[in-house]
């Protein structure tokens, strides 16, 4: 008994140094420990960074919507300006537009006589109402057939016939503008007994239209409207009284009949 005693005292003290050795590896567990816990703060290191990026998220969602509102809006204003100003105004101001620029509003079947008045010449022109070979007819300086292509010309200009603006100037600066004396003058009669007068003056400085008066008026102000007319109507105006003329049989008459042949003398 006293051997066993003595064996389990010894067995209980290899026990003991047994979990001795075995304790001695705890301090290195345990020492890992602190390694995996200081991971946590990095871990828990992040969170803040993603919870940071949360408002400007936020913030950006935000401003997002209220931009675009505003976008929306200008749109929508812009698009009800042109509606208003463009779409709707434009049958009003064309209207102004018109009357505005248009020289003249008879036609062409109102008119029964002219009276072309340039430098060079003073025509006058009256409407054949006889049943003829030309509507037109020359009254003085002769009195002829007159051309057609040409008095239509004129005609078309004072039927149709727009300026590009209205100048309002002092009545004596006429002489500026090449309206005194003026460098042509056009009167007009109506078959219903109207008159109409239209004076032609020296071109602009880029020559682009000439200076015009039109049923010449002195405005309340003393000022005097001076248009500016197309330059066709000083080509429609400034040619010789031949050119007014109907052409004549006589342009082909002069022209050299062909040489005949001598028939060969035979023997």
């Amino acid at each position: 008994m006293g051997g066993q005693g003595r064996q389990g005292r010894q067995g209980r003290q290899g026990d003991k140094g047994t979990r001795g050795q075995g304790e001695e590896l705890l301090p290195i567990t345990n020492y890992q420990l602190p390694i995996t816990n200081y991971q946590l703060p990095i871990t828990n290191y992040q969170l803040p960074i993603t919870n940071y990026q949360l408002p400007i998220t936020n913030d950006y969602h935000m401003k997002l919507p209220r931009t675009t509102l505003i976008l929306i809006l200008l749109a929508l204003g812009g698009s009800t300006f042109v509606y208003f100003s463009e779409i709707k105004g434009t049958p009003q101001r064309e209207e102004v537009k018109e009357k505005k620029q248009q020289i003249f509003s008879f036609a062409a079947d109102d008119v029964q006589s002219l009276t072309v008045k340039t430098e060079n010449v003073t025509l006058n022109l009256e409407r054949n109402n006889n049943a003829g070979d030309t509507k037109w007819l020359i009254k003085s300086p002769t009195v002829s057939p007159a051309n057609d292509p040409i008095v239509s010309y004129l005609m078309d200009l004072l039927v149709k016939g727009k300026s590009d603006r209205i100048l309002s100037i002092p009545a004596n600066q006429l002489a500026d503008f090449g309206l005194n004396p003026p460098q042509a003058t056009i009167n007009i009669n109506l078959k219903n007994q109207k008159t109409h007068q239209l004076t032609l003056g020296k071109p602009d400085f880029n020559r682009r239209f000439l200076y015009a008066q039109a049923d010449p008026t002195r405005q309340p102000d003393g000022n005097i409207n001076v248009l500016l007319v197309s330059t066709d109507f000083e080509n429609a105006v400034k040619r010789e009284l031949s050119e007014w003329q109907q052409p004549g049989d006589n342009n082909i008459k002069n022209l050299p009949s062909p040489v005949q042949p001598n028939p060969a003398k035979t023997k």
